[in-house]
């Protein structure tokens, strides 16, 4: 793997969600090698931990705001002055309740941010990156969900594997071209991300309070993001398409494992790690 710096593979990243966790990290990793970066947050008041540093653009985009990112990424590629040859997408939030105890309006919310709004970026970028000629790379952010569903989290789960079935058409679509597609799969990490669920109202019964306290426990014990964005660094510096996983040992490595062995003992692994006990 090439220790150069990414700066000699990629000039302009676009970033959603680099307000905090994982996105924040991605951007000052990206920075830090010498990256321009143009950044995404909601409200880009949340951006002014990156204020004065050198290379950084901060940019307004809403995934819930329906047809928004698509022309936010147009106006971000028209300051940049050019096509974005690192696009990185991983703005994204948690939902924490019983699928029919919530109204489906708000299933639908996420799943038009984190699914329909992040497949417009990516088809926006994927369709500029035809116009380069050096190497680019467009990395999905989804989770270890894809493979590991989260109880009481079925927008999540829905969207992330989506995503990497996403990524997965775009690999093998993208063969023989300068494009990298990286399907970036991180489990828990130290972040605000169980926050983010608490503030939109999570919804606790008897059956789902146990998963929710293991789910924190987690949290908790997860390894910081530097791990994660250590990780994009190695995916990105290898140059070519690839499936990530991220996290700790149990997560990054055992769970995936799992998916070879039938579904009854996968269902029954994941009760038993998330406390999701009848």
């Amino acid at each position: 793997m090439s220790r150069a710096p990414l700066s000699s593979r990629h000039r302009r990243a676009f970033v959603t969600g680099a307000s905090s966790g994982l996105g924040r990290a991605f951007a000052e990793m990206l920075l830090a090698e010498g990256v321009e970066v143009w950044g995404s947050s909601r409200d880009p008041l949340r951006l002014q931990c990156f204020a004065g540093v050198p290379r950084f653009h901060p940019v307004r985009l809403d995934l819930a705001v329906e047809g928004s990112a698509a022309a936010a990424f147009a106006a971000a590629e028209q300051e940049a002055g050019g096509a974005f040859d690192l696009v990185v997408l991983n703005a994204g939030y948690g939902l924490f309740a019983p699928f029919e105890e919530l109204p489906f309006a708000a299933w639908r919310t996420q799943l038009g941010a984190l699914l329909v709004e992040t497949a417009a970026l990516a088809h926006a970028a994927r369709a500029r990156m035809n116009s380069l000629d050096t190497p680019c790379a467009l990395v999905f952010v989804s989770s270890l969900a894809a493979e590991f569903p989260l109880p009481f989290m079925a927008g999540y789960n829905m969207s992330k594997a989506a995503l990497s079935a996403l990524a997965e058409s775009l690999m093998d679509e993208a063969r023989g071209s300068p494009v990298s597609i990286i399907d970036f799969r991180p489990g828990d990490h130290r972040t605000d991300f169980n926050r983010g669920m608490e503030q939109r109202g999570i919804r606790l019964t008897p059956r789902s309070s146990p998963v929710w306290a293991s789910v924190e426990a987690n949290l908790q014990a997860a390894p910081g993001v530097s791990r994660a964005a250590a990780d994009l660094r190695r995916a990105l510096a290898r140059g070519r398409s690839a499936t990530v996983r991220s996290g700790g040992f149990f997560q990054g490595r055992i769970a995936p494992l799992l998916t070879l062995f039938p579904f009854r003992l996968q269902r029954w692994v994941r009760a038993a790690y998330f406390g999701n006990q009848p």
